[in-house]
């Protein structure tokens, strides 16, 4: 069984992403690259991982005009990515139009979409016009993305349970805002220790700074890992 764990490369600049990883394997992990990173290093870096043998998950969260987030989800395709993601807030037709744009690939990226951003609380969503807690924005989002054939979506390891409930297995749920024991929260608002969101359904989970800013980050994964088997 290949590793549940997504490592969150947040780092500023494809040297230090680089070095990071050079100790690690591709069977350790599956690598997201987000905004930061991307805007720095471009999608010749993303190749590199791609060429490297990582699974590498492009984690830009595309919401735009359905036309301009086809033709996105595309450019993604073709660097060999293995799972992309939109934010399910763009609307039927856009996630639509994301779908149908990886259907002529032979094998094509996973296409997931983001529900409630796991540093969002009740009263910053509500802040936004959306009333009411985030786990009810969530199954309403999840639901949509569902519907619409999407791979699975993004969602706190708190909503997790509920939406394994009411979705099929293979509707994957990836969620943020996983702390191994003892872990510094940080941003997140919504958290969760690995063991616990593998009981509550979740396929996979995506750990950044407790593992990237850790003394010994390999000692780290490998930990996880073992707590995931």
């Amino acid at each position: 069984m290949s590793s549940m764990l997504i490592i969150a490369l947040d780092f500023p600049t494809a040297k230090q992403a680089l070095e990071f990883i050079e100790p690690l394997s591709p069977n350790d992990c599956i690598l997201k690259v987000g905004l930061q990173l991307y805007v720095a290093s471009g999608p010749e870096f993303v190749k590199t991982l791609v060429a490297a043998g990582y699974k590498v998950f492009l984690d830009l969260k595309f919401h735009d005009i359905p036309n301009t987030v086809a033709g996105a989800c595309q450019s993604a395709a073709d660097l060999g990515v293995w799972m992309i993601n939109v934010h399910a807030s763009g609307g039927p037709v856009m996630l639509d139009a994301a779908a149908n744009a990886l259907s002529t690939y032979d094998k094509p990226p996973l296409l997931i979409a983001v529900t409630v951003l796991t540093s969002m609380n009740q009263i910053q969503l509500e802040a936004t016009g959306v009333s009411g807690e985030p786990e009810h924005q969530v199954k309403r989002l999840a639901a949509l993305t569902a519907n619409h054939g999407l791979s699975g979506v993004v969602c706190s390891a708190q909503e997790a349970e509920m939406l394994r409930a009411e979705h099929k297995d293979e509707f994957l749920l990836i969620t943020p805002g996983i702390r191994p024991t003892g872990s510094d929260q940080g941003d997140q608002q919504r958290i969760m220790t690995p063991e616990a969101a593998k009981a509550v359904g979740v396929n996979y989970i995506v750990v950044g700074r407790p593992i990237t800013q850790a003394k010994q980050p390999l000692s780290v994964i490998q930990s996880i890992n073992l707590s995931l088997k």
